[in-house]
């Protein structure tokens, strides 16, 4: 019997099942939430069909379907047909699986791509802006479903690796082209200092840029790139008349700084005092951008300047507060790669001498042919990340080989071959055989997952002695991997994609609604998860905290934004919070509010979703079609929830809707700038009082909530769901693959594991790792 045929014979009780109870309310003519029983087939091999019984399997679990008032389905026929589904459906999945593997044709994501030739190369320019956008799947783009590769897709990739090889050639074979330089206050103010431009005046021996709503200004044309490079400026500055409140907190952005090029890139911001101060800054900037420094703080008073330019002497009586640089040093540096480094990954230790004409190096071999061989060898042993097996090098060689008897050219030849390496498959896709992974495949994953490049040299050298199937090993190799350098970005990483903090930028609080909101709050407050969540991870503190924690990171700008009285620097720091607080847990933190809002006007219905699939591990299905969406009312003449009360007369909007609202109205006191609020916008006759903000909800299980803290404290009673989708999150990002309905009992048994140490983020992680599920294809 094939698996047609036994799929179509363990369908059968399951279709009587759904005949039975489920055809009235969803048939062709009446297909309840756009769900047509009739199209069920019972072929499993058919994603879409797979999904549907998965959902089927969970609404009947739930007690969902069908409706109590609509069916005399037992508790006996209910656990008879879950059982039986259950059953179904992990035997067809775990046919797949053996064939294929849980994951198949998993490639580098772009951001895998580009630090992995920053590794093998030596080099750290930008390189994922050249690669296509990418598909997510589940919230990441290191799902393999989402993966596809197309002519388009190779011509980048072939694009971004010369791009790649030509600097690591230039960089490890050229001069040094690092170099220091100091700008004093006059050379960074403007030139003609009776003219009215949009650059800093001097004043005092200090050059000036006074609080402005004007465009570009305290633009930096002494600051100019006259090449692409990494640069480190180190600012020396203070205020002047500055708020009784506060200091003047000030922005660093780069680009060109005109209106034909209108984009400027963050960099960073500070918090100018009376004091003189020094503050260090890196970025990337490219030939002809320029840094701008000025006031971005958009509570501070701003000085009115006509015609879009700012003569000397114009600001100052203005009264308004500004910041007075004395020096900068500009530095072009190599950010994570020394030209020797470079060097080294290029050529090796071969012999070599200097031309002073070309003034680069020169390769020097006698044996060049096995010297070609050793070189490329070792390369394709660092980007395969593993030994070569026989042969395997052959083809890659012999392109090699060619060039360099046509020519004569060591250098070109060993160019082509390098190319010819990072365009193979070996090193653009994982190569992992379906089953358990052997030893150098977890070397990757875990590297991959952690680092997002190759890994390092103990990791393989663990790999060939065969250690990493050992769960004590990975447990000390989670550790030092997070402890290390590169283990830094892992949080940054990983929220990028899990909480959208890539999006922070999608959307800009309307500014007129929202005066007090700025891109230094912005900044902060995306810099404030990304320390609480490696706080979590650094001290193994609990997954209850996402929902409701004692401690949060704030700088001064910040703090006053959430109206929290403490005395703050511009430096990100701890700060315990009032028990009082409306604040507490990253569902509170101002990234996440902004990121779930749209500018001008909350949803709970965006933000319950949002909530329900990134925190509490609630899948909700797409809406059905036909179904229009909800816009609230700005001026808070009709509240949501009386929207949603009738949108929700529909049945068929009525099932998702008591799992997405409650964590959406937990959440409508913040406004979609982060801020708390007690009422809706201004309503639209003076004599009509403001809409009072409800939050009060009830769980499909039945508990009630009136409160925010209401809310939190029911959901974190409940910290084993939270772990698990937590779990859930790591094991998609790191495997490659979403989490299955075959995979639900390993995830219980990970959370499991992590009870004893109360859920404890790093806890959850090294179970992750140490899965079955992370092992295995």
């Amino acid at each position: 019997m094939n698996s047609t045929e036994l799929q179509a014979n363990e369908f059968s009780p399951k279709a009587n099942f759904i005949s039975r109870h489920c055809a009235d309310c969803h048939s062709p003519d009446f297909a309840e939430g756009g769900f047509d029983a009739s199209k069920l087939q019972g072929n499993l091999s058919e994603k879409a069909e797979y999904d549907r019984w998965v959902q089927i399997y969970d609404r009947v679990a739930a007690r969902e379907m069908p409706p109590a008032d609509a069916s005399e389905l037992t508790d006996e026929e209910r656990q008879q047909f879950l059982l039986e589904t259950e059953n179904w459906l992990t035997t067809q999945r775990n046919q797949q699986f053996a064939e294929l593997g849980r994951v198949q044709g998993r490639r580098l994501n772009n951001l895998q791509l580009e630090r992995s030739l920053h590794d093998l190369l030596g080099i750290d320019i930008p390189l994922k802006v050249y690669f296509p956008e990418e598909q997510m799947v589940d919230g990441f783009t290191s799902v393999a479903d989402g993966q596809t590769m197309s002519h388009f897709q190779l011509e980048k990739h072939l694009k971004v690796v010369d791009l790649a090889l030509d600097e690591a050639f230039r960089k490890g074979l050229y001069e040094d082209d690092s170099w220091t330089k100091t700008l004093d206050a006059n050379t960074i103010s403007r030139t003609r200092p009776k003219s009215r431009t949009r650059e800093p005046e001097m004043l005092d021996g200090l050059a000036v840029t006074w609080s402005s709503g004007l465009t570009f200004y305290g633009r930096l044309p002494a600051t100019t790139a006259k090449e692409d490079g990494w640069y480190r400026f180190t600012v020396r500055g203070k205020s002047l008349k500055q708020p009784e409140d506060s200091g003047v907190w000030c922005t660093v952005r780069s680009g060109r700084h005109v209106s034909s090029s209108p984009i400027q890139k963050w960099i960073g911001a500070f918090e100018a005092t009376p004091e003189m101060r020094e503050w260090t800054f890196e970025a990337w900037l490219n030939r002809g951008e320029m840094i701008e420094i000025r006031p971005g703080d958009n509570t501070l008073k701003k000085g009115r300047f006509a015609g879009g330019q700012v003569g000397a002497g114009e600001g100052g009586p203005q009264d308004v507060p500004g910041i007075a640089l004395e020096s900068i040093v500009m530095e072009k540096f190599h950010k994570h790669y020394s030209p020797e480094e470079c060097r080294q990954s290029v050529i090796g230790n071969l012999s070599k001498s200097w031309d002073k004409t070309e003034k680069r190096i020169v390769l020097e071999s006698k044996t060049p042919e096995e010297d070609l061989r050793k070189l490329m060898e070792a390369f394709a042993t660092r980007a395969f990340r593993r030994p070569l097996e026989s042969g395997v090098l052959d083809p890659y060689y012999n392109i090699a080989l060619s060039v360099y008897h046509k020519d004569g050219n060591l250098l070109d030849a060993l160019r082509l071959g390098y190319r010819a390496i990072l365009c193979s498959p070996r090193f653009v896709y994982l190569q992992e055989e379906p089953g358990k992974l052997d030893d150098y495949e977890i070397a990757s994953r875990l590297s991959y997952f952690l680092w997002n490049t190759l890994p390092d040299d103990q990791l393989l050298k663990l790999a060939a002695q065969k250690k990493l199937n050992d769960k004590n090993q990975l447990k000390l190799q989670v550790n030092r991997m997070l402890n290390d350098p590169r283990g830094h970005d892992f949080v940054r990483d990983f929220a990028d994609e899990w909480l959208d903090m890539r999006l922070i930028d999608f959307t800009e609080p309307d500014r007129r609604m929202f005066p007090k909101f700025d891109v230094v709050v912005q900044q902060s407050m995306v810099e404030e998860t990304v320390a609480f969540l490696q706080n979590l991870l650094s001290k193994n503190l609990p997954v209850t905290q996402l929902i409701d924690s004692e401690t949060t990171f704030l700088n001064s700008r910040l703090a006053r934004y959430y109206n929290i009285d403490q005395q703050l620097s511009d430096e990100l720091v701890p700060v315990k919070l009032d028990p009082n607080s409306n604040r507490g847990g990253l569902i509170t933190q101002g990234s996440i509010l902004k990121i779930t809002a749209n500018g001008t006007t909350t949803s709970p219905v965006v933000r319950g979703v949002w909530i329900s699939e990134r925190i509490l591990g609630q899948p909700i299905p797409p809406v059905p079609s036909g179904i229009p969406a909800i816009e609230p009312d700005v001026r808070g003449a009709t509240t949501i929830r009386e929207m949603l009360e009738k949108h929700k007369s529909d049945p068929s909007c009525a099932s998702c809707h008591v799992k997405i609202d409650p964590p959406g109205f937990a959440l409508e006191n913040f406004d979609p700038a982060g801020q708390w609020r007690d009422n809706y916008g201004k309503p639209k006759k003076k004599s009509d009082s403001p809409k009072s903000i409800d939050t009060s909800a009830e769980f499909v299980d039945g508990r009630k909530f009136e409160t925010l803290d209401d809310f939190q404290r029911l959901v974190v009673a409940q910290p084993e769901k939270l772990a698990a989708n937590v779990a859930e999150k790591m094991i998609t990002c790191g495997t490659g693959a979403s989490v299955d309905f075959t995979d639900r009992d390993e995830i219980e048994e990970i959370v499991s594991a992590s009870a004893k140490q109360k859920y404890g983020f790093r806890t959850i992680l090294e179970e992750v790792v140490t899965s079955p599920l992370f092992l295995t294809k």
